[in-house]
C-alpha cells in the first residue's frame, strides 16, 4: 500500500513548535505505525538486522580510526596495539572484522529472499536498484578495509585487485597508477584506501535512507505477492513487526557473539597475521569469503580482460533483473519451474564460493587407474627420493595409491621438457579440477538470468489458494 496518512498528534507545546518547523518526531512516529502486510515471515527481518550491522560497523569503525595509523611502517603494529593495549580494543577490533562478515551474510540472505519472492518487480524496481547500489559500495568498502591491517593478504590482495584496472584498454595503466598513487602498492595507496574506507559507510547510510524511503512509498512485498487493498489488509509495524524483528536480532546477535568471543579469527586468513612483505608472495592469495564467488568467476576464464568483464557482469546483471523477469507472478512459491532454476542458481553460488577458496589446478575428484607400491617407487626414484622401508611401506600403500598433485605435475613437466615419460605417467587419472568446476558454475549462474525471460513467457504458474489470499487480505 503506497504511503499512508500521518496519525501523529503532538501533545505538548514544545513538540507542536518543533513539528511545525522540523517534523522529525512525526517522521519517526509514522515509521513505527507504517502499515505492513499481514503475512511477512522471518526472511523479512533481515532489513532490521542489516540496519544494526551498519550502525555497529560505523560506530566501531570511528573508534578504531582514532587509534589506527595509516602508514606502511606502522599500520600492522597499530592494529596489534589496538587488540592488546587500547581499552576494549580486544572487543572493538573483532567486532568490526567479524561484523563485516555478518553484514555480508545478512545481505546475501536479504538478496536471495528478494530474488525468491520477486521483490524486484514493479512497482519496486527502484528499491531493488538502490539495494544493488548499496551492495556494490559495500563490496568496495570491504575491500578497502581488508587492506588496512597491512598483513600479507592485505598487501597482495590490494596488488591483485588494483592490477585488474591495468587490463582496461587504453586508460587501464593510467587508471591503475591514479588509484595506487604511484606505480605499486605503497604508503600513498594505504592513505587513499583508509580515507575512502572511512567515507563510504556514510554514503551507504545515505543510500539506505533512500532505500527505506522508496520501500515506504511503493509498499512492502510479501511472500505470496498479493498487494494489500485497504488498511484492514495490513498491520502496524509497531508492535507487531518490531517484536518479530527484535527476536530475530537477538538470534543473530548470538551467532555474532559466538564468533566475536570464541572464533574471532575463523573468518579471516592466517597469512594476514604476518606483516606485509613485498618480497614474499603468499602461496595462495584468496580474498575474504564474501568475494569468493566472484573471484572464482574471474579465474574461470584464461583471458584476464574477459574474466574481469564476466566478474563485473555478474554484479551488473542484478541491476537489470526487474526487466529480465517477464512473469506477472511475483513469488516463486507459485512458479514451480522458476523455483527449480532458483535452487540451481543458489547451488551454483555456493559452488563458486568453494572454487574461489581452492587452488585452481587441484582436482575435485579423479577417476582412473591407481598406483601400486611399485609404481610409487618408480615415481619416488624419478624425483630422487628414497622409498621408505619397514612399516612405512604399508602407510604409503594405503595413503598415496592415487596420483598426488605432485606426481601429476612431475609427469606434465617431463612431457613439456620432451623427456621420455616413466611408466607411471601413463596411468595418470582423469578428473575434474576446480577451474572446470568454476566454469560450469559460472555457466549456471548466468544461465539463470538468461532463462528468466523465457520462463515468464512459457511457465504456467500455480493458482493461489483462496484461503491464503483471503487471510492476507483480512477477509478470512
Amino acid at each position: 500500500m503506497s504511503g499512508h496518512p500521518s496519525t501523529y498528534e503532538p501533545k505538548y507545546a514544545a513538540t507542536r513548535w518543533l513539528d511545525q518547523r522540523l517534523p522529525i518526531i512525526r517522521m519517526g512516529a509514522d515509521f513505527m505505525t507504517y502499515p505492513s502486510p499481514r503475512n511477512l515471515n522471518y526472511w523479512w527481518t533481515f532489513g532490521g538486522i542489516l540496519t544494526l550491522c551498519l550502525v555497529s560497523q560505523i560506530i566501531t569503525g570511528i573508534i578504531l580510526a582514532m587509534h589506527y595509523v595509516p602508514h606502511v611502517d606502522m599500520a600492522f603494529d597499530s592494529v596489534q596495539r589496538i587488540r592488546r593495549d587500547v581499552p576494549f580494543g580486544w572487543l572493538l577490533q573483532p567486532m568490526h572484522a567479524v561484523g563485516a562478515s555478518m553484514f555480508f551474510l545478512a545481505v546475501y540472505i536479504h538478496m536471495f529472499r528478494g530474488l525468491y519472492y520477486g521483490s524486484y518487480k514493479a512497482p519496486r524496481e527502484m528499491i531493488w536498484i538502490l539495494g544493488c547500489v548499496i551492495y556494490l559500495i559495500m563490496m568496495a568498502t570491504a575491500f578497502l578495509g581488508y587492506t588496512l591491517p597491512w598483513g600479507q593478504m592485505s598487501f597482495w590482495g590490494a596488488t591483485v585487485i588494483t592490477g585488474f584496472f591495468g587490463a582496461v584498454p587504453v586508460v587501464g595503466e593510467s587508471l591503475q597508477q591514479w588509484l595506487l598513487g604511484g606505480f605499486s602498492v605503497s604508503n600513498a595507496t594505504l592513505n587513499r584506501f583508509f580515507s575512502l574506507h572511512y567515507l563510504l559507510p556514510f554514503v551507504i547510510a545515505g543510500i539506505v535512507g533512500l532505500h527505506v524511503w522508496a520501500m515506504h512509498h511503493a509498499g512492502q512485498n510479501n511472500p505470496i505477492g498479493v498487494e494489500p487493498k485497504s488498511k484492514k489488509d495490513t498491520l502496524s509495524f509497531h508492535p507487531y513487526y518490531t517484536v518479530k524483528d527484535g527476536f530475530a536480532v537477538v538470534l543473530f546477535l548470538l551467532v555474532f557473539a559466538f564468533f566475536v568471543f570464541y572464533q574471532p579469527d575463523a573468518l579471516g586468513h592466517a597469512d594476514n597475521y604476518i606483516e606485509a612483505n613485498p618480497m614474499e608472495t603468499p602461496a595462495h592469495i584468496v580474498p575474504e569469503w564474501y568475494f569468493l564467488p566472484f573471484y572464482a568467476i574471474l579465474r574461470a576464464v584464461p583471458d584476464k580482460l574477459m574474466g574481469i568483464l564476466l566478474m563485473i557482469g555478474a554484479i551488473a546483471v542484478l541491476f537489470v533483473l526487474p526487466w529480465l523477469d517477464t512473469s506477472k507472478v511475483k513469488s516463486m512459491r507459485f512458479r514451480p519451474l522458476a523455483r527449480r532454476f532458483f535452487y540451481i542458481f543458489l547451488v551454483a553460488c555456493f559452488i563458486l564460493g568453494w572454487c574461489g577458496a581452492e587452488t585452481p589446478s587441484d582436482m575435485v575428484f579423479t577417476v582412473g587407474q591407481k598406483l601400486g607400491v611399485s609404481d610409487l617407487g618408480g615415481y619416488l626414484a624419478s624425483i630422487g627420493a628414497e622409498f621408505p622401508s619397514g612399516e612405512n611401506v604399508k602407510f604409503i600403500e594405503d595413503q598415496t595409491r592415487a596420483f598426488t598433485a605432485d606426481a601429476l605435475a612431475a609427469c606434465q613437466s617431463e612431457l613439456a621438457a620432451g623427456h621420455a615419460l616413466p611408466e607411471y605417467c601413463s596411468q595418470t587419472p582423469q578428473g575434474l579440477n576446480f577451474v572446470w568446476l568454476s566454469r560450469i558454475a559460472t555457466f549456471l549462474y548466468f544461465g539463470f538470468f538468461f532463462i528468466l525471460p523465457i520462463l515468464g513467457l512459457v511457465e504456467k504458474p500455480k493458482e493461489r489458494p483462496e484461503s491464503i489470499t483471503k487471510a492476507v487480505l483480512g477477509e478470512a
